[in-house]
């Protein structure tokens, strides 16, 4: 009888664990986080305030060290070599689950919580990718786990991921190299978005670097003849970059800009320089017409008796979904459901609506949770999350932080993430972060479950970032078109 022990102690774990995690239970969970709505809606406007860039986060992460310090979690910063890079952690042993969190604004995005064009300050940073309500909402799921661990004397680590720089940044990338995630299980986090879903979609793989060159300054008008223009060598590598499209996959998508283009007219620039981004849904694909987008530049600097030199800024791959956490992110996003507007809601969102080219998604879209979408095909943009992914079993959602029919990246996106429509789907993000990580804490299954997917998913490929190793975090990389030492 002696080898009935072990599956009799295990069965009796079981049924407490489950007997601790029942719908009370959640309710209460979801009726605590309602609670604190308002001290976290405030944590969000003042990060939104903030605005602050890729790596220069101070203030936002602070925000988010200081709360979780105040509810006992250990905060180790500046992880990786990035200043606002951090974790914080509660609990020890297994089972281990991080929740990620965001905090970094975009360039030039400045927007008054206003639904008509208002910049708060011209060429200022904005939230209009909603990081300053994505940070707080993993760093509350993060708390709520812990007190629901801490109140029923489960064993665990919870674990809350600062990770900064995510827009061009890949601040993530170099948190993995420092081994902040190799005692990690699983892990999860979301996105602001129009709407509330759960799927299994992915992301495009992205390289990313600035292309310098260097020519010879002259008498535009006088002296042509003694000039190399710099200039010259940006706008061709940018003509050949723009021929490619005809010639490579149709889901490719090349952008750059011009980040530094010559002082004046009257003089041959001697150094320019453009910013490109390239992205496709798979990263060996990528590689190849990154070479290409390479040779553009190369052939670019031969024709115009220029030199060139490439700084990789970043490269993220694409999201490696996980079905059985999806999974479970969707029944506790359709749990928690979502929200309608209050009149005043309302009215903003229908003047909002006035300045969208044609909404596609419905107006009121935000009160429902899509159905799962079991597609894996990559779309939309990219995220170092690609790169966490590949290394272990991690999941994502969004939530409806925007009035339906806004898109990232937008003057629009950041007057809602300054509002209440903002804090309202941020706290669906928070309720269905915590009620996923309290469920994998009471089921080890799908925990299994979840590394048996990844390693399948994942098959023979071993995940190698483009990053150079020993590279360290661009910490200025916001920082466009500084005149780098002529070389001649």
């Amino acid at each position: 009888m002696n080898h009935m022990k072990p599956t009799l102690s295990l069965l009796l774990l079981a049924l407490v664990m489950n007997a601790q995690w029942n719908d009370a239970a959640r309710q209460q969970v979801v009726r605590r986080l309602d609670s604190r709505m308002n001290d976290y809606g405030q944590m969000g406007r003042k990060i939104w305030e903030f605005a602050e860039l890729g790596y220069k986060e101070t203030r936002s992460s602070a925000l988010l060290q200081d709360e979780l310090k105040r509810n006992g979690f250990r905060v180790e910063a500046g992880i990786g070599g990035a200043p606002t890079a951090f974790t914080a952690t509660w609990g020890s042993g297994s089972p281990v689950i991080a929740i990620m969190g965001e905090f970094d604004a975009l360039p030039a995005l400045s927007q008054d919580a206003v639904p008509v064009r208002k910049p708060l300050a011209n060429g200022a940073p904005g939230h209009g990718c909603g990081h300053n309500l994505f940070g707080v909402a993993a760093m509350m799921a993060s708390i709520s786990a812990k007190e629901h661990l801490e109140t029923n004397k489960l064993p665990g680590t919870i674990r809350f991921y600062g990770t900064p720089a995510e827009e061009g940044g890949g601040g993530k990338i170099y948190m993995l190299r420092a081994g902040a995630f190799k005692d990690v299980d699983v892990v999860l986090t979301w996105h602001p978005s129009d709407r509330n879903s759960a799927g299994m979609g992915s992301s495009l793989a992205n390289i990313s670097a600035k292309f310098r060159f260097y020519g010879k300054a002259s008498h535009a008008a006088s002296a042509p003849e003694r000039g190399r223009s710099a200039l010259d060598a940006v706008m061709l590598m940018a003509h050949g970059v723009d021929l490619m499209r005809e010639h490579i996959p149709s889901v490719t998508r090349l952008h750059y800009i011009v980040s530094n283009g010559g002082a004046a007219p009257n003089v041959v620039p001697d150094y320019s320089e453009v910013f490109l981004y390239a992205r496709h849904p798979s990263m060996p694909v990528l590689d190849g017409i990154w070479e290409r987008v390479i040779n553009c530049g190369k052939g670019a600097a031969l024709a115009t008796d220029t030199k060139v030199e490439m700084e990789l800024v970043n490269s993220v791959y694409n999201v490696l979904p996980n079905e059985p956490l999806v999974r479970n992110l969707h029944k506790n996003l359709s749990y928690v459901g979502g929200y309608s507007y209050t009149p005043e809601e309302l009215e903003f969102a229908k003047k909002l609506r006035e300045s969208l080219p044609e909404a596609t998604t419905e107006l009121g879209s935000q009160e429902k949770v899509m159905p799962f979408q079991e597609s894996t095909a990559g779309g939309g943009g990219s995220t170092d999350v690609g790169d966490v992914s590949w290394s272990l079993p991690t999941a994502q959602f969004v939530a409806a932080t925007w009035v339906p029919g806004v898109a990232a990246h937008t003057w629009q996106a950041v007057a809602c993430d300054g509002m209440s429509i903002g804090t309202k789907g941020m706290m669906i993000a928070g309720k269905t972060l915590a009620l996923t990580a309290i469920d994998l804490f009471h089921d080890p299954k799908t925990i299994a479950a979840a590394k048996a997917d990844f390693a399948k998913r994942k098959g023979s490929i071993v995940y190698s970032s483009r990053v150079p190793e020993g590279s360290k975090p661009p910490l200025n990389y916001r920082d466009l078109g500084t005149t780098k030492e002529q070389s001649y």
